[in-house]
C-alpha cells in the first residue's frame, strides 16, 4: 500500500512573515516636503555663494595683477631711462641699490650669454630670459636656503641694446594669500551653510511633522466615528492653518448633516409612526367588523386619505433632501419672481375668500435666476401657512410683496395671526418642528423646512419676522441683472 503523504506544515510556523517596522523618525523627516523644499533651497544658496566668492576672488586677483603690471612697467620704464643717461654701468648701479632694498620687487640684469651683472634673483627656470614680454616663473632669491621651495613671480623681461636683458618683477606671494584667503572662506562658507541649513531644515521639518502628524491623529479619531473632532490649529494663519480651517469647516458641515440625517430618522420614527398606525387600525377594522360595500368604500376611502398624506410627506423630504444636495442647480433659468408670486396667489384667491381672509398682492418686476417649481412650491407653503395659522378663525389678511431691497429680490408673506415667538423662529425651520397652537391643524412641519433648504439652494436665505401683530416671513434671493424684464400686472 502507497503511504498517505502527512499533510504539510502550516504557513503560519515559525517562518511566518514578520510585520513590516514603521519608518523611522529620521527617514519620516527626511521624506518630507518641507525637508526636500529646503534641501533645494540650501543648494540653490551654496551655488549661489560660490559664484559671489569665486567671483569676488577673481575680480580681486586681477585687480592684484593689474596694479602689479602697472608697478613693473612703470619700473621698467624708468630703469630703461637710467640705462639711456649711463649706460649699463648707470642701470647696474641703479639695480643693485633697489635689489638690496627689502619688499616684493625683483631686478636682474644680465650679458647676452646669462651671465648676471646685478638683481636680486638667485636662480631662474632654463631658457626664461629668452622669452620677452610678460611671463609668470618660478625663482629664488640671491642668498637664499635652498631647503625652501621656489617662490612664484610675475616678470617683464626687456631687451637693452648690446643684447643684456633686464628683469624686473613683483612675488605674488600675496596675490596666492588672497586666493587662499578666498578660498578658505568658501570652503567654510560652505559648510556653515549646510550645517546651519540642515538644523534649520531639521527643526523646521520636526515643527512642520509635528503639525501633520496631529492631524493624522484627529484624522484617525474623526474617520473611527468621532464627528466632533476638529484639525488643530497653531494661530499662525499659515497655509497648514488655513487648510485646517477648511477642512473644519468641511467637517462642520458633514457633522450638522449627519445631525440633520439623524433627527430626521428619528422624527421620521416618531412622527411617522402615528398615521402609519391609523392606517393600520382602518384596515384591521374593516376587516373585523365587516359590513356593507358602503362601510368597505368608506374604510378605503380614508386608508388612501392616510396615504396620500404619507406619500405627501415623504415628497417634501425628497425635495428638500435635494435641495440640500444641490442636485436641481442644472435646472435654475432666468425668472421673473413677480409672475411666480402672481401664479400662486392666483391659485389661493378661492381659498382666501372661502375663509374670509382679505388677499392682497403687490408686485413688482424683479429678476433672479432659480428654480420655477421649487419657487413655486416655497411660495405655495408660505401662502397656505399664513391662510391656516395667520388667518384663523376668518378674521385677518394676508399681504404678499415683491420688491427689490439692497440688490436683493424679497417676497414677503405677511399676515395678522398670533406669529411665533422669538425663541421658536430658528426652531421651525427644522424639519417636522410643529409648534403646540399648530399641532390640532393638518400639516406635517416641513414646509418652512423645505423653503428654508430652497433659499440656500439659490444662495439667498428664509428670514422670520414680526408684522406687529402677525408673523411676516421673507424669501430672500440675490437679484439676477439677466432674467426677463416682464411688464407688471394688477392682480
Amino acid at each position: 500500500m502507497t503511504p498517505v503523504p502527512a499533510p504539510a506544515a502550516p504557513a503560519t510556523g515559525g517562518t511566518a512573515a514578520k510585520p513590516a517596522r514603521p519608518p523611522s523618525r529620521f527617514r519620516s523627516l527626511l521624506s518630507t516636503t518641507a525637508f526636500k523644499i529646503i534641501a533645494a533651497y540650501l543648494f540653490i544658496f551654496i551655488l549661489f555663494a560660490g559664484f559671489v566668492i569665486g567671483w569676488l576672488g577673481f575680480a580681486t586677483q586681477r585687480q592684484l595683477t593689474g596694479q602689479l603690471t602697472e608697478t613693473i612697467t612703470a619700473e621698467v620704464r624708468g630703469l630703461a631711462e637710467q640705462y639711456a643717461i649711463g649706460g649699463i654701468r648707470r642701470l647696474v648701479e641703479v639695480v643693485e641699490e633697489r635689489g638690496n632694498r627689502p619688499g616684493a620687487s625683483l631686478y636682474l640684469v644680465t650679458t647676452f650669454t646669462g651671465l648676471p651683472l646685478a638683481g636680486n634673483i638667485g636662480e631662474l627656470p632654463p631658457g626664461t630670459l629668452t622669452r620677452q614680454g610678460w611671463i609668470e616663473t618660478d625663482y629664488r632669491r640671491a642668498g637664499e636656503d635652498m631647503s625652501e621651495g621656489p617662490h612664484r613671480a610675475i616678470a617683464q623681461v626687456y631687451g637693452l641694446p648690446g643684447n643684456f636683458r633686464l628683469l624686473v618683477g613683483r612675488d605674488l606671494e600675496e596675490r596666492d594669500r588672497m586666493r587662499e584667503i578666498f578660498g578658505r572662506g568658501f570652503r567654510l562658507s560652505v559648510v556653515v551653510a549646510l550645517v546651519l541649513g540642515l538644523l534649520g531644515a531639521y527643526f523646521v521639518t520636526r515643527r512642520v511633522l509635528k503639525r501633520v502628524d496631529a492631524m493624522t491623529d484627529m484624522s484617525r479619531r474623526i474617520m473611527e466615528g468621532d464627528l466632533t473632532g476638529r484639525l488643530p490649529t497653531a494661530g499662525s494663519r499659515d497655509e497648514l492653518d488655513r487648510l485646517a480651517g477648511s477642512v473644519n469647516d468641511m467637517l462642520g458641515r458633514i457633522e450638522a448633516l449627519m445631525a440633520g440625517m439623524k433627527e430626521v430618522s428619528d422624527n421620521i420614527a416618531h412622527d411617522l409612526k402615528t398615521p402609519l398606525t391609523r392606517l393600520r387600525n382602518k384596515a384591521e377594522e374593516a376587516l373585523r367588523v365587516g359590513g356593507s360595500d358602503a362601510a368597505y368604500r368608506a374604510a378605503l376611502t380614508g386608508i388612501i386619505e392616510e396615504s396620500d398624506g404619507l406619500i405627501r410627506t415623504f415628497n417634501a423630504l425628497l425635495m428638500i433632501a435635494r435641495a440640500e444636495a444641490g442636485n436641481q442647480r442644472e435646472g435654475m433659468v432666468p425668472l421673473d419672481l413677480a409672475e411666480i408670486a402672481r401664479g400662486v396667489a392666483e391659485l389661493y384667491e378661492p381659498v382666501a375668500e372661502e375663509a374670509g381672509v382679505a388677499l392682497t398682492v403687490t408686485t413688482a418686476p424683479v429678476g433672479v435666476t432659480g428654480n420655477r417649481e421649487l419657487l413655486g412650491q416655497v411660495v405655495a407653503n408660505l401662502l397656505d401657512n399664513a391662510l391656516k395659522y395667520g388667518a384663523a378663525g376668518g378674521a385677518g389678511a394676508v399681504a404678499v410683496t415683491v420688491a427689490a431691497e439692497d440688490g436683493e429680490a424679497v417676497v414677503t408673506i405677511a399676515d395678522r395671526g398670533p406669529g411665533i415667538a422669538d425663541a421658536d423662529r430658528g426652531r421651525v425651520l427644522d424639519r417636522f418642528v410643529r409648534l403646540e397652537t399648530s399641532r390640532s391643524r393638518p400639516g406635517s412641519g416641513l414646509g418652512l423646512s423645505l423653503a428654508a433648504a430652497v433659499a440656500r439652494l439659490h444662495g439667498g436665505r428664509l428670514v422670520l419676522d414680526d408684522n406687529r401683530p402677525g408673523l411676516k416671513v421673507a424669501l430672500r434671493l440675490p437679484r439676477s441683472a439677466h432674467a426677463p424684464s416682464i411688464q407688471d400686472r394688477p392682480v
